[in-house]
């Protein structure tokens, strides 16, 4: 099974994957399988798939909780020192491990909180440059800091953001119009019409001092800003390159839900998780992904890796380590593709690191728990197939770029409801099913419409 890096003390992988060089265990059978297996090897890896959440159904009847052990602390307080002070040299097994990692810049890693929200990651990653709408998004954005302070303090900072967002509103309309694509124009009027009554409402709900009533009321607008922001854009903005043009490509996003069936557990029988696939910054990963959905490959799949640290899945049964295309009788493979914040298109084949790009952003970080990512050989940059993976832990102390994940793997797309559900998720655990919700019209070059 692909591995990535990760930092959890165990793993925890049925014996019957023992043979599968690609699947990381600490038996003798994986030992005998791989090029070499160092302590951070152990620990380090992922594996898994992706999904949506319309449910998860708990036994007890309440609401799932994430929590993270003391344990768990210390292996995060221990890897942000190993970034600062640098990291015992990372062995690899034959898919997915990250090598080497150099110590990132020190402006990098004091460079601020990251933003972990998974709505707000793909909000901010959508190809438009209209100062007016993000000077809207951000003080809703920043509505969810505010909350975290407790008492008056807190309800008082909602206000100055629900003032700052409004007076944006109002003082931008017409240039958050002009940026409309022409053929979206009047739902996006309509959308703003909703925005600038729902914050009125806000207001209300904040003057009257109902806590509670905010972070909802805050997800409908930010869910407004959202659409007008994809309303802005017309086409697909830049040309995938020649040589990857006849593979399938997501040229926009689309959702999936994902329905595992969740095993040995008394309190969650299953969970539906809910996951946006963003064709605009990573189009070749995203579109393989979905084509293999629609080919239904990941249906029936198990769970092959669950540590704490990532939930990954992919690898099909037997001596293959992805998926065989049915009219090569070969592995598909898609190369590494990574955008980086700032420009039209992604690079290609390469990590940031290989590039000599040490401070770049990627415009799809590793910061919010459930992203969503493909699994590699280590040694080979466009080995990825079928295998991918969630990462589970926050990257307080690993904030975006400076971690050893970010630039060297393939993000594309975020899991948006019910990600805390993903920890739940052992090893055997079943995907009954993964369901396109939206986007498949975005989908180009579908090869499961030509053979399997």
């Amino acid at each position: 099974m692909s591995t990535i890096i990760s930092f959890n003390c165990c793993s925890s992988l049925t014996d019957s994957k023992l043979i599968n060089p690609r699947i990381p265990t600490k038996g003798s059978s994986f030992l005998s399988t791989h090029k070499s297996f160092s302590w951070w090897n152990r620990h380090f890896l992922p594996k898994c798939t992706s999904q949506k959440h319309v449910q998860c159904q708990l036994q007890n009847g309440q609401q799932k909780m994430r929590s993270f052990s003391l344990k768990e602390c210390a292996i995060s307080v221990a890897l942000a020192a190993g970034l600062i002070i640098g990291m015992p040299s990372l062995d690899s097994s034959p898919m997915a491990y990250a090598a080497n990692p150099s110590l990132p810049d020190l402006s990098v890693l004091i460079s601020g909180p990251p933003i972990k929200d998974p709505g707000a990651l793909l909000r901010y990653a959508l190809p438009i440059d209209n100062k007016a709408i993000r000077e809207v998004q951000k003080p809703l954005e920043d509505i969810t800091e505010s909350l975290k302070v407790a008492g008056v303090r807190g309800l008082d900072s909602v206000e100055r953001n629900v003032k700052q967002a409004s007076r944006s509103l109002k003082q931008g309309k017409s240039l958050i119009i002009s940026g409309l694509a022409e053929s979206k124009k009047d739902r996006g009027v309509e959308l703003l019409d909703k925005l600038e009554i729902g914050m009125e409402e806000l207001q209300q709900i904040v003057e009257g001092r109902n806590r509670d009533a905010v972070a909802p009321k805050q997800k409908e607008l930010l869910k407004y800003v959202g659409d007008v922001e994809e309303d802005m854009v017309d086409s697909f903005p830049y040309e995938v390159p020649e040589e990857y043009r006849s593979m399938p490509l997501l040229k926009g996003r689309a959702a999936v839900d994902m329905k595992v069936k969740v095993k040995d557990n008394p309190n969650l029988e299953e969970c539906v998780f809910n996951i946006v696939l963003d064709g605009y910054n990573a189009p070749v990963t995203a579109g393989n992904f979905l084509d293999l959905v629609q080919r239904h490959f990941y249906d029936g799949m198990e769970i092959q890796r669950a540590d704490g640290f990532v939930v990954q899945t992919g690898a099909p049964e037997g001596p293959a380590e992805g998926f065989i295309d049915p009219s090569t009788e070969k592995t598909r493979t898609i190369p590494l593709e990574i955008m980086v914040d700032g420009e039209k298109a992604p690079v290609y084949g390469s990590t940031l690191e290989e590039l000599g790009l040490y401070k770049a952003q990627t415009k799809l970080p590793f910061n919010a728990f459930g992203t969503m990512a493909m699994a590699r050989d280590e040694f080979e940059n466009n080995s990825a197939s079928s295998q991918v993976f969630w990462l589970l832990k926050e990257s307080e102390l690993t904030p975006s770029n400076a971690n050893i994940l970010d630039g060297r793997y393939a993000v594309f797309g975020y899991v948006t409801e019910n990600e805390d559900f993903l920890a739940d998720l052992k090893v055997g655990d079943v995907i009954e099913s993964i369901q396109v919700v939206s986007g498949l019209e975005n989908l180009v070059n579908p090869s499961y419409k030509i053979a399997g």
